[in-house]
């Protein structure tokens, strides 16, 4: 039976974390279901943390997690959901990878938040399915997963499966469930309990950028700052740019430095170059395919670039990030 039917039986979920994994992917998750309860004086939730090997799971912000059994065979419930963020491919080897495929089977569903859709489509679990993961990797894991109908949405739902794209759209897809499975109005205190306006929807697209009171302060700015995250690769002009939001670059030059202290041209470089970073240090692409896909015209000016922003060349960048794994 679907774990969105209008129920009021207790949900049983499983959440197992991986070392590196974000404190906020696993708070979204596990808060929710905490302040559930809490506001509906019943224990609507109940949940367990596992690891891989029974031992603690230390988080990025160097907060070891404490489990409460490790995965194995028997473990089983309604929901198994898998968290990662960072190194997922150190800390889940080919022999953990089969044991969560077997063990997804004693669930009804199974999630993968953050890098957790990694996990999932390494296991096999999301082959011909549709599935989202972080922004960031999107690229890299479409590549890396042909089979998988990737999709840059918030969170997404495909038969006994789910995917986030990290800890805010978890927050979402968890009060999609409280919504679905227990009703509206106690998904609504369950968003106002954390002051979360919750407005979001599954399909809404993640952004490169999040640009929070921007968006309403200057929607200028905004607009421009979208269609740029838009065109990574195949970059505008700025003049284009001023161009398709109704304005005149001299216009869209003086809200840019009233608003970011940047030029338009300045702030558009910059993002591109953050883009490039994350493929140094998160890709194993080719810095010439780098720099292609980041809308340089050749690889020295994307070097030069490069080193003058971050004071280290793209191959130093590289080393240095495999040095800290």
């Amino acid at each position: 039976m679907s774990i969105f039917k209008p129920s009021d039986q207790k949900l049983r979920v499983t959440l197992l974390v991986l070392p590196d994994s974000s404190m906020m992917s696993l708070a979204s998750a596990l808060d929710t279901m905490r302040a559930a309860n809490r506001i509906a004086s019943s224990d609507l939730f109940e949940w367990k943390i596992i690891t891989l090997n029974g031992k603690p799971a230390r988080l990025t912000c160097d907060i070891s997690i404490e489990p409460d059994a490790t995965l194995d065979e028997h473990s089983h419930g309604d929901v198994l959901i898998v968290i990662a963020s960072f190194h997922q491919q150190q800390h889940a080897g080919p022999a953990h990878l089969k044991l969560i495929k077997r063990v997804a089977r004693n669930f009804s569903m199974v999630g993968g938040i953050e890098a957790g859709s990694w996990i999932l489509a390494r296991s096999g679990l999301l082959e011909r399915k549709s599935a989202t993961t972080h922004w960031e990797d999107l690229e890299e894991f479409g590549t890396r997963f042909p089979a998988v109908n990737l999709k840059a949405d918030r969170f997404v739902i495909d038969g006994p499966v789910f995917t986030t794209g990290g800890a805010s759209p978890t927050f979402d897809f968890m009060l999609y469930l409280i919504r679905k499975r227990y009703g509206y109005p106690l998904a609504i205190e369950v968003s106002s309990a954390f002051i979360y306006d919750g407005v979001h929807s599954a399909t809404d697209t993640q952004p490169l950028v999040s640009l929070g009171m921007l968006e309403n302060n200057e929607p200028r700015v905004a607009a421009a700052i979208h269609l740029m995250e838009q065109h990574i690769d195949d970059t505008l002009t700025i003049a284009q740019v001023a161009r398709q939001i109704d304005l005149s670059v001299r216009m869209l030059e003086y809200l840019f430095r009233q608003t970011l202290n940047l030029s338009p041209a300045a702030y558009y470089r910059r993002l591109r170059l953050q883009t490039a970073r994350r493929m140094v240090v998160d890709t194993r692409l080719k810095l010439q395919e780098i720099a292609i896909r980041t809308g340089f015209n050749s690889l020295s000016s994307f070097s030069r670039l490069f080193s003058q922003y971050y004071q280290q060349s793209p191959g130093e960048c590289r080393r240095l990030a495999q040095t800290t794994i």
